[in-house]
């Protein structure tokens, strides 16, 4: 298991102590906060403690930066077990069941030997709780109820975080001897924006071991679930993670049903039972999610179009597209910032950055200067950069190429003049400011600066931000209208607090045959991964390659962008 994210969850676990225990309150959020902290740190963590930094990460003071380094020395911390000493057995676990305090948790485990949730649900449909002085028969059905409702998931979680738990799942199961294979599914798997849990589906001849290994993870306080075959249990950080095993011939069958969207699997069951592939007559056994919906008589449907939203007929008549575009055909790294304006490295750490991951180019976007919240680049500022980029150009082979992230001001305008607009490589265009126009005055602002001869590429479209701010108010349809009559290209963008614009606003544009480029939003190197997550959205917009103006060769991409 990472490390990094084991020690995240024992800082998590004190937090939580501290807080049952309770007088410890500003102590105990000060924990939970360092744990979120240390489980998104992007620098090496052993690193960090070996050059005795922790104490620079803010949030992190030297009392908690000492249980960091006791937890990576020895894999356990004096503090922690201390605390799991003090408390009763399983009040981690009980404590998210609402209306136990730790003063009842402890009744419960004296007078019941109770230890976890399933137990407590036992003797409330036994009625032995309402026996405990102070509990009563409303206590008892109060608390039964609760069991059936513990904590769920505050909100439904950001796609980069679920991923990443999702990944560090996967990384644990594949520890256990008799896992074949592992894949995650559900939201995840189809790359939607957010999702309310976590779902992964193995593939193992036994199942026991593999649920009674996944029930042990460091992480899980509490297994809600379980059955012969599936396990669903909740983490430290509050997810709920559902594990659900096949034997070898079911496997597919499982993962397709596992991946969903459920709109799409009943659609799949209508076309089963017109086929006579239902559940009473003869199950699908298949090798392959290809074999599978070969069987069905219809194209393989890539997890990300599996929607209902006319992929099941584009399949069954041949016509689904076969070229989505794949993160290995991106050849250049677009939308990235560095310290002139809001990013965090300079333009070589960027460059060198792009470099090893193998791009063929890259994009200095940095912000324009009304942007000045965000470090805007006034003229002499840009002139400076332009000379550091190209100093910097003889250092490395990825070919660097001079852009901006161009403010579209209230009017339309853009927020360079033409005689700087025109010396760029490439414009992204983007608004950032009164997202509170109506629909006429929005719709208007983009179409008129879309007409300029500069505006190439419309970046992070309608300027949502995923659960914080949704997309400003115009008539999309009227805009995709003038940049099919313009040679603009639309950004997909991969910030996963952005990917913007929706897949069916993508969709419509590609009735229109408009030109897209997926980029990163990059404000550091680490962000260049945010690649990942366009392509996954372009994906779920049908975005073939051939559509994607950053698949091209830098040569070809130039061409397509430059200001003209």
């Amino acid at each position: 298991m990472n490390e990094q994210l084991s020690i995240a969850a024992a800082l998590q676990e004190i937090g939580t102590l501290l807080e049952l225990k309770g007088g410890r309150y500003f102590q105990a959020r000060a924990y939970k906060a360092a744990a979120q902290v240390l489980a998104n740190l992007e620098p090496n963590l052993k690193s960090l403690i070996e050059e005795d930094r922790l104490i620079e990460i803010s949030g992190i003071g030297s009392a908690i930066a000492s249980q960091i380094k006791e937890l990576h020395r020895t894999g356990t911390s004096r503090m922690l077990e201390q605390l799991r000493s003090e408390l009763p057995r399983g009040a981690l676990e009980l404590s998210t069941v609402p209306g136990l305090s730790l003063k009842k948790i402890q009744q419960l485990q004296e007078a019941l030997g109770i230890t976890n949730v399933a137990e407590l649900r036992a003797a409330c449909e036994q009625e032995r709780v309402r026996t405990i002085k102070g509990f009563g028969a409303k206590t008892e059905q109060k608390l039964f109820a609760a069991t059936s409702q513990t904590k769920k998931p505050r909100k439904e979680l950001n796609i980069h975080k679920a991923l990443r738990v999702a990944e560090e799942v996967v990384s644990y199961l594949r520890l256990a001897s008799q896992v074949k294979q592992l894949e995650i599914a559900g939201p995840l798997r189809r790359w939607r924006e957010t999702t309310p849990d976590i779902t992964i589906v193995a593939k193992a001849t036994n199942a026991a071991p593999v649920l009674e290994h996944f029930a042990s993870w460091v992480l899980v306080i509490r297994v809600m679930e379980r059955s012969a075959d599936s396990c669903v249990v909740s983490i430290n950080t509050g997810i709920k993670v559902s594990l659900r095993v096949a034997k070898p011939k079911q496997f597919v069958r499982l993962l397709v049903e596992a991946t969903g969207s459920q709109e799409h699997l009943d659609h799949l069951q209508q076309v089963a039972e017109t086929t006579r592939h239902t559940g009473s007559e003869r199950e699908i056994v298949a090798e392959s999610e290809t074999d599978f919906y070969q069987q069905l008589g219809m194209q393989y449907i890539p997890p990300e179009l599996r929607e209902d939203e006319g992929e099941i007929e584009a399949a069954l008549n041949g016509k689904l597209p076969g070229d989505l575009v794949k993160l290995t055909d991106v050849k250049g790294m677009l939308h990235c910032h560095t310290n002139y304006s809001d990013g965090k490295h300079t333009v070589e750490e960027m460059a060198h950055g792009a470099e090893a991951l193998g791009v063929s180019y890259l994009t200095i976007t940095d912000h324009s200067p009304t942007a000045f919240y965000a470090g805007g680049l006034p003229i002499d500022r840009l002139k400076r950069q332009w000379e550091e980029i190209a100093q910097v150009q003889e250092q490395v082979t990825v070919r660097l190429l001079r852009g901006t992230e161009c403010d579209i001001l209230a009017d339309g305008s853009l927020d360079y003049p033409d005689h700087i607009l025109e010396q760029f490589d490439v414009i992204i265009a983007s608004v950032h400011s009164r997202y509170r126009m109506d629909e006429d005055q929005m719709t208007q602002r983009v179409t008129k600066a879309m007409r300029q001869p500069w505006f190439k590429i419309w970046g992070h479209a309608l300027g949502r931000i995923i659960q914080h701010r949704p997309p400003f108010n115009a008539r999309v349809e009227e805009i995709l209208d003038v940049i099919e009559e313009s040679r603009v290209a639309i950004e997909v963008n991969g910030d996963p607090y952005r990917l913007d614009m929706e897949p069916r606003w993508i969709r419509e544009a590609r009735k229109r045959k408009i030109k897209f480029v997926i980029s990163t939003d990059a404000h550091s190197i680490n962000g260049m991964k945010n690649l990942k997550f366009g392509v996954g959205i372009a994906r779920r917009g049908w975005v073939r390659r051939e559509e994607v103006l950053n698949a091209l060769g830098v040569e070809p991409f130039i061409k397509a962008v430059k200001p003209c």
